[in-house]
Parts: C-alpha cells; sequence; structure tokens
C-alpha cells in the first residue's frame, strides 16, 4: 500500500477542525499552513481538497450513506477521511485505484480498526460514481443539485429564480477558484504605481472593465481603483507584501469595490453613515473612492453590532489612513439610542445576508444554511434598511447591498420597504438602462468563474 499523501491527511485534518468548531476550510488551511512545513504542490491539492469537500460534504455524505450498511454507526472522524476520497473520485475524476488505496490509508491513520470498512465502502462509491448524481440533471432537480454539490432546496430555489440553464450555470461556477482583485486606496498610492510595481516583478495586475462584472445597464469604462490579479500568488510576493504593508492596496470583489463607488452620491456628501461596517473592508473602500472622486474624505461614522469589530475597524482605518469622525457600536434596528435625531447626507446598509452570491470564498455556506434562515435574514435587512431610512436628510441618498442573489433578500426587501410607511418618502434611483432605453433599477453583478462574485445593491432617494 502507497504512503498517504501530505496533501490527504491535511485535508482530513482540516475537515475535522470546521466539523469540530464551525469554522471557515479556508480559514483553518491558512493556519495550518504557517504552522508546517509543506511542498507548494501538497499545498495547493490540500487546498483543492479541502475547500471542495467543505463546498460538496452533503452531497459526499450522501453518497457514502449509500455504501454503507450502517452509516449512523461510522465514526465522525472516520467520515471525515471518507470524505476526501470521496471527492476524488466523485467530483476530481481520480482514478479509482488510487484514490480507494490511498482512502483506506487515510482511514487507517485516524482508525486502524476501520481500514476493512473503508476498503468496502470506497470500492462501492468508485462503482457508484459511473451513475452520479444517479438521474438526469436536465430535469431531475436532486440529481442538478448532486451534481454540483448543492443542498436539493438551494438548487431549487436558484432553479426557481434564474430558471435552469442559469442555475446549472451559476452553482457551477460556484465549484470554481475565486478570481482575485485588489482595491487600490487612493489616500496612499494610485493604480499607475501599483500596476508598475507590480510589472517589475513580472506579474500582472490589469484594470476591470464594469461590464465584466455582468450587471445589466452597466456603463461603460473601468471600475475605479480596482485590479485583477492574473495569478493569486501575486498577493504572496514581496511587492504586494509591501503594498499591504504601506496601506496602499487591500483584497476586495470587484463588484464589492464597485458597490462601494455606486454607494457615492452624485456630489459630495457632508457626512456618511455605514451600517454593517464589520472589519472595515468597505468602510475602506467607500473613504478611497471619496478621495479619488473629490481629494478629500468624508465625515464617516460606521455602525456594527460586534465592539470587537469596531476595534478591528479603527485599526485598519488608521493603517489606510482613513478618516473617522466616531465608529460607533450599536444595534441597527435601533439607532436612535446611538445616534439620536441625526441625519446624514448619504447612507449605506451593507446587510447581514445568506452570503450565497460568496461560495467559492465561503464553501460551507451551502450546507450550514436552511431556507427558514433566508427568510429570518430578510426580515433582519428590512428592519436596517427601515431604521437607516430615518437617518437620511431630504434629498440624500441610501443604498442598501448583499452578498447574495436571492431575490427574497434584495429586490423583495427593497419592496417590501418601499411599501410601508416609512418608505413611501423614497424612491428609487436606477442603476442604469437596457440598449432600449429601458431602467434598469437594481445593481446585480452575475457571479463568473473567473469573475466577481454575486452581489446585489438598490441605491434610494430620500425626497420627503
Amino acid at each position: 500500500m502507497s504512503r498517504t499523501t501530505n496533501a490527504r491527511r491535511l485535508a482530513c485534518e482540516v475537515g475535522a477542525a470546521c466539523r469540530e468548531r464551525s469554522a471557515f476550510a479556508g480559514d483553518v488551511l491558512d493556519a495550518k499552513l504557517e504552522e508546517i512545513s509543506i511542498s507548494p504542490q501538497d499545498a495547493a491539492f490540500a487546498r483543492v481538497l479541502s475547500l471542495g469537500v467543505a463546498a460538496t460534504r452533503g452531497t459526499l455524505d450522501e453518497v457514502l450513506n449509500r455504501c454503507m450498511n450502517s452509516p449512523s454507526d461510522v465514526r465522525a472522524y472516520v467520515r471525515d477521511a471518507l470524505r476526501v476520497s470521496a471527492y476524488e473520485i466523485i467530483f476530481l475524476g481520480k482514478d479509482a485505484y488510487v484514490a480507494v488505496d490511498q482512502g483506506v490509508g487515510l482511514v487507517r491513520s485516524v482508525e486502524p480498526r476501520a481500514s476493512r470498512l473503508a476498503n468496502a465502502v470506497l470500492r462501492k462509491v468508485a462503482r457508484a460514481a459511473e451513475s452520479f448524481p444517479f438521474g438526469d440533471p436536465t430535469v431531475d432537480d436532486a440529481a442538478l443539485a448532486r451534481l454540483h454539490g448543492f443542498p436539493r432546496w438551494l438548487a431549487q430555489v436558484l432553479i426557481v429564480q434564474m430558471g435552469r440553464a442559469e442555475a446549472a450555470r451559476f452553482m457551477a461556477a460556484c465549484n470554481h477558484p475565486p478570481a482575485i482583485f485588489v482595491g487600490v486606496n487612493a489616500i496612499r498610492s494610485d493604480e499607475r504605481r501599483v500596476q508598475e510595481l507590480f510589472l517589475r516583478d513580472r506579474l500582472i495586475a490589469g484594470e476591470v472593465p464594469i461590464a465584466d462584472l455582468g450587471a445589466p445597464g452597466s456603463p461603460e469604462g473601468p471600475i475605479p481603483g480596482c485590479l485583477k490579479v492574473a495569478d493569486a500568488h501575486t498577493v504572496a510576493t514581496g511587492t504586494a507584501r509591501r503594498l499591504f504593508r504601506e496601506g496602499a492596496v487591500l483584497i476586495s470583489d470587484a463588484a464589492a469595490q464597485y458597490i462601494a463607488d455606486l454607494a457615492l452620491p452624485e456630489q459630495r456628501p457632508r457626512d456618511f453613515l455605514e451600517i454593517g461596517s464589520g472589519r472595515g473592508t468597505k468602510s475602506v473602500l467607500l473613504q478611497s473612492c471619496t478621495f479619488r472622486r473629490w481629494g478629500a474624505q468624508l465625515d464617516f461614522v460606521p455602525v456594527d453590532s460586534h465592539p470587537y469589530k469596531i476595534e478591528l475597524l479603527r485599526k485598519r482605518m488608521s493603517a489606510y489612513g482613513c478618516l473617522t469622525e466616531r465608529a460607533i457600536a450599536a444595534d441597527a434596528r435601533d439607532l436612535s439610542a446611538a445616534l439620536g435625531q441625526r441625519t446624514f447626507d448619504a447612507a449605506f446598509v451593507d446587510a447581514p445576508c445568506s452570503g450565497v452570491g460568496t461560495l467559492r470564498r465561503h464553501p460551507e455556506i451551502r450546507w450550514r444554511l436552511r431556507a427558514e434562515e433566508v427568510n429570518d435574514l430578510a426580515k433582519l435587512q428590512l428592519a436596517m434598511v427601515t431604521e437607516a431610512s430615518r437617518h437620511v436628510r431630504v434629498g440624500g441618498q441610501l443604498t442598501y447591498s448583499t452578498c447574495s442573489p436571492l431575490a427574497t433578500e434584495n429586490e423583495f426587501t427593497v419592496k417590501r420597504f418601499l411599501d410601508a410607511k416609512v418608505g413611501a418618502g423614497y424612491r428609487i434611483l436606477p442603476y442604469g438602462k437596457t440598449p432600449e432605453g429601458k431602467p434598469v433599477l437594481f445593481f446585480k453583478s452575475s457571479l463568473q468563474p473567473d469573475g466577481c462574485d454575486a452581489h446585489f445593491a438598490a441605491r434610494l432617494l430620500r425626497v420627503e
């Protein structure tokens, strides 16, 4: 029997840690790679396995359960190991002999007495792979969900909303590695300098056309300050580390960067309220976009419900040279407790959401999310945008954003707000126009295999 590879053992350890701590596979893997010495090839394969298993966990368990006599009797750490080999067989199409051999060795490393079980189960998995996804995905929702490693309920929501062909494309794209984009902080640098520094190291960082976001109604031109790096290893080079230390660049999806620009009104606002600031990525982008447009920063008030995130935000804003009037830890459903009756020229609600638009970066979401949670999130989102609307001056702009393609969190939330009494004083600021001249009400980026994530934004103008 061949020796189990470092990559497979590491992927098994990552899976176990995610199961025990409900952690994210990418975060666990990055932490482990800092602690151990492993070849670049093994590290890369461990990432493929770790993120792939996290993305398809439920489907892998369904296949494994089909191949077991008593699925509930298998210990959790044995299942962790079996998932790695099942992923190789089902989703990577690895040679069955090699995958079974390595899988048996991997199971033996965590539970020697289970090696015979592993051999029998993985051989059955190899045979089951011949008929996977156990149906015709062109007509069978369950088969389409299995094919892309999605829970059936979520696949069906996407099918109803997008249509079968587009839902299939979206799910397939979710299983590709994400593209890497950097945002240039205009307060500390500019795109030309950053591109020149990368070019010295023979690295490519190119502008990103707005059209690449796949959002209907988009104008021509590049996303301000956004660069796409051709190789993910670029962000680990000495040049990149230097730029990060300077606060000259930060990692952020292209659509997220563009939304920060959209959240700024046409005229420079006197002050700006950000709700859901988190660790401050959009906060930095907002101040950077402001500086790029008008040569000065805003009177900026970020709000988040978690005090520890506010502390992280303060440090990050300082590192990037961004000004903050005051950062507030407060419940976004009751802003008056922290702000009184104060109003702003512009407000931005970066709402907590399902994150379905970012499944390439956080693949675990699809198996942790429940249908009822989406409805609960929509209620929270409505409460947040409703409360924020009370703190915008007449003539001011309110922007609502999520990183989800689900209409329940997006268009339906905006409609419920506008239909309510408090929303009567607002109207939609259309995002753009179709080639026929019809208004496109909302910004909706399309998740692309080598492009941006799926984001949504609505801009609302207070008219009374």
